[in-house]
């Protein structure tokens, strides 16, 4: 041994969110509502709706849009996941993540990005922006 005292880990310096958000919005493209849409539209892209249950309930949601809240979304479009939907063929689909306002959904895209899912991406704006977009909502 050689005597030297151990070296105590250095913790990270803590980030906040705005820039949490910064950071991992860094690492891929987020696409605006009408693109969204025109690639739902082509089958290019299956949109998700991660929004709770009030939020749907009061606002509406989007046709065709799968509905997984947020709480389970990992567990759900894992392709190699025991409790995946039948929409998680692959870790090659394009996965549009949509919250309310454009915030949480850009933290769940990162999380499918960490499961293989490299396509993932979320909506600017969150529903919120669909919906000022006069793109179709149901009741």
């Amino acid at each position: 041994m050689s005597g030297a005292e151990p070296v105590e880990p250095v913790e990270p310096r803590p980030v906040g969110i705005d820039e949490l958000l910064e950071r991992v919005r860094a690492g891929y493209r987020r696409i605006e509502a009408q693109e969204a849409y025109d690639a739902a539209q082509a089958g290019e892209a299956l949109l998700v709706d991660i929004r709770y249950a009030a939020l749907r309930e009061r606002d509406g949601v989007i046709p065709g849009a799968l509905v997984i809240e947020r709480n389970e979304l990992e567990w759900r479009l894992d392709p190699q996941g025991s409790h995946k939907t039948p929409e998680a063929t692959g870790h090659g689909i394009r996965v549009v993540v949509i919250c309310n306002e454009g915030y949480a959904s850009s933290l769940a895209a990162t999380s499918l990005h960490q499961l293989g899912l490299h396509r993932a991406t979320d909506l600017v704006g969150g529903f919120q922006a669909w919906k000022t977009a006069g793109l179709p909502v149901t009741p």
